[in-house]
């Protein structure tokens, strides 16, 4: 095996320091306002972005900042294939990015003394896919087009619905392609994308996007005119995560499901010997996992703690 293994496994091993863990994330959870959980995160792999007199929405994109700061790092040192699988895992940062940057174009220019309502996006470095392109965009048909012009693909329309979803659609079919340790993850996110966009929300797939999550999913499924058409339809890979799901209206219990399974496939790769890119995925995984059950914890400390509470309300909730 290559030295870039040896040094991409290594760091990615020594990054499960960088979690803050289930009894961490309870502590925030327990705290009974915002700032004592801020104070307890001063402390915490998560204490340079991190400040203390934050909101919410700014705790939680600080615990994205550091995250996203973690696979930057772990992608520099990995060689093309594990700097590749990281870009893949990573997708999500430029499709908040993007929402962003057409929520910017919609509303048109700022109104001054706003800026701390619109956060700077994302500094996505050698994890960007096609950002550069699309923070340049002037108008929603640009961002479409330029997302056509690029490994996204066309979304199938310019509204936000639109983008959010074909962009979702779109990392998932790659993801599964370029990383086979996530396929089922990103398969089983996609049932929970597409379950929810048609039978909860009552939004039709973009051709386009259909025919890709058909890729995944298989045409039967991706065209199903019921929800129990659609969960019977669903290939072994994705129809795990909604096994328990008998109702369209309960699909956002499968939220904890599949991050569940995706720390606990992620400590398993993580733990194989040798040297290769299972380690590497194993650590985006358990990395984000921290970081989606910290930004949960971070909520329910909004609300007053109770360790009581944890971690059911938060990750029992749906919105």
């Amino acid at each position: 095996m290559g030295a870039g293994w040896v040094a991409g496994v290594t760091r990615a091993r020594a990054l499960r320091t960088r979690c803050l863990g289930a009894d961490g994330a309870g502590q925030v959870a327990a705290s009974r306002e915002l700032d004592d959980a801020l104070r307890y995160l001063a402390a915490t792999p998560y204490r340079h972005e991190v400040t203390p007199g934050a909101t919410l929405a700014e705790a939680q994109r600080a615990v994205s900042a550091t995250l996203l700061w973690h696979l930057r790092v772990l992608a520099g040192w990995q060689p093309a294939t594990g700097a590749h699988a990281v870009r893949a895992l990573a997708a999500g940062f430029e499709i908040s990015n993007t929402e962003h940057r057409l929520r910017e174009l919609l509303a048109g220019p700022r109104e001054p003394g706003t800026e701390r309502l619109h956060p700077p996006p994302h500094r996505l470095g050698a994890l960007a896919v096609a950002w550069t392109r699309l923070a340049r965009t002037r108008s929603p048909s640009e961002l479409r087009t330029a997302l056509a012009a690029s490994a996204w693909g066309d979304p199938g329309g310019d509204s936000p619905a639109a983008v959010a979803t074909g962009m979702r659609v779109s990392a998932a079919v790659r993801l599964a392609s370029a990383v086979p340790d996530a396929a089922r993850w990103a398969a089983a996110r996609l049932a929970l994308l597409v379950g929810r966009e048609v039978f909860v929300v009552g939004r039709r797939l973009p051709d386009v996007s259909a025919r890709r999550a058909a890729r995944l999913l298989g045409p039967r499924a991706v065209g199903a005119g019921t929800y129990a058409d659609f969960r019977q339809a669903l290939p072994a890979a994705a129809g795990w995560l909604l096994a328990d799901v008998g109702e369209a209206a309960d699909l956002w219990r499968a939220e904890a499901h599949w991050w569940d399974a995706v720390e606990r496939d992620g400590r398993e790769l993580l733990r194989r010997a040798g040297f290769g890119p299972h380690p590497v995925v194993g650590a985006v995984a358990l990395l984000s996992a921290d970081a989606w059950r910290t930004r949960g914890a971070l909520e329910l400390a909004t609300r007053g703690g109770g360790a009581g509470d944890w971690p059911g309300e938060v990750f029992g909730a749906p919105g």
